[in-house]
């Protein structure tokens, strides 16, 4: 199988390595800089306590160099796919599977739903034109459950979990998940075929939605948000909130705040992943991760004002430091 890694980062370069290390399949990465520079001098590359593990790699810049792929796994950061989408053309043939291994609502989540059709989440596709590049008949929706950073170009320190779920965008059972699922279980990740991925998705959001950016307000831990009660009451509140939305569209919450929170503390004192782009003067993925439910929340008219004001807050927080632009999107109150 021909499989392309479309962004070289850590979840991408973890996807490659275990994919590549099977030795049953050309595994290629689309990178550039000094990511493109690490990997065509040393492979893949995935160090896991004091273990290295290496496999080989094709990669390039562009797209034509690569080719026609059976499987493309799209592992870059949010705010970079609207440009991007565009040029993978080359990578897409009519029966390849589009993978998209990112954070928060992808472009393809409201397609087909009452009220949206095929309209698209501003927030995240301004225009439709991820959508017009990645045709909705060839994604497979996808929620990763890894933890690894990238301490130097090219190399992924792996932290914990293996977990992937991947499903029908439209739910249901199907043969092109099960092959992939096949795939995925043989490179030892820990699969499951979800029957609802859009739900899966959802839940998965649910808790980043408030720690992400309380963590890129405050430069805080997880563990030390949820000690402060004042903090964890507001994340309760935009919670409730989310979860009146996830009912609306399909995707109903069975937990409580409280029971989500409990999980996260087991994690420990850990930096979320917008924290780690502030603290490095990346971009934010705001708008993947709360923008979006905010929109999402205006179409089905379920009021939302704890996630109002986070929104509204992070992103002036983000605008003043350069990681989030000026001239995007602001939705109505």
């Amino acid at each position: 199988m021909k499989i392309c890694i479309v962004g070289a980062g850590s979840i991408g370069g973890y996807l490659g390595t275990q994919l590549a290390a099977t030795g049953r399949h050309v595994v290629s990465a689309l990178a550039r800089g000094a990511t493109l520079a690490a990997l065509r001098e040393h492979g893949w590359r995935v160090r896991s306590g004091d273990t290295l593990r290496e496999a080989p790699v094709i990669a390039s810049e562009h797209c034509a160099d690569l080719g026609p792929q059976d499987l493309v796994f799209v592992a870059v950061k949010a705010p970079v796919l609207p440009a991007l989408a565009p040029t993978l053309a080359p990578l897409l043939a009519p029966h390849t599977l589009v993978v998209p291994a990112m954070n928060g609502v992808p472009w393809w989540f409201c397609t087909g739903l009452p009220g949206f059709g095929d309209a698209p989440l501003d927030s995240v596709d301004p225009g439709g034109g991820i959508a017009a590049a990645l045709p909705f008949a060839q994604v497979i929706g996808c929620v990763v459950h890894i933890s690894c950073s990238s301490p130097e170009p090219g190399l992924v320190q792996h932290k914990m979990g293996q977990g992937l779920i991947v499903g029908e965008p439209r739910g249901g059972a199907s043969a092109r998940v099960d092959a992939l699922a096949g795939v995925l279980r043989e490179a030892g990740f820990d699969l499951t075929a979800s029957p609802d991925v859009r739900r899966d998705i959802w839940y998965k959001l649910w808790g980043n939605l408030t720690m992400n950016p309380i963590s890129a307000l405050t430069g805080s831990t997880v563990d030390r948000i949820l000690d402060d009660p004042l903090l964890r009451g507001f994340c309760s509140q935009a919670m409730r909130e989310a979860s009146a939305v996830g009912a609306r569209i399909g995707c109903p919450i069975d937990q409580t705040p409280e029971d989500r929170h409990a999980i996260t503390r087991k994690l420990g004192a850990f930096k979320t992943s917008m924290l780690q782009d502030v603290e490095a003067g990346r971009a934010i993925e705001l708008d993947a991760i709360v923008t979006a439910v905010h929109e999402i929340a205006r179409r089905v008219e379920v009021p939302t004002p704890g996630i109002d004001a986070l929104l509204g807050l992070t992103r002036l927080f983000a605008r003043v430091r350069g990681l989030y632009p000026d001239a995007a999107l602001c939705f109505p109150a």
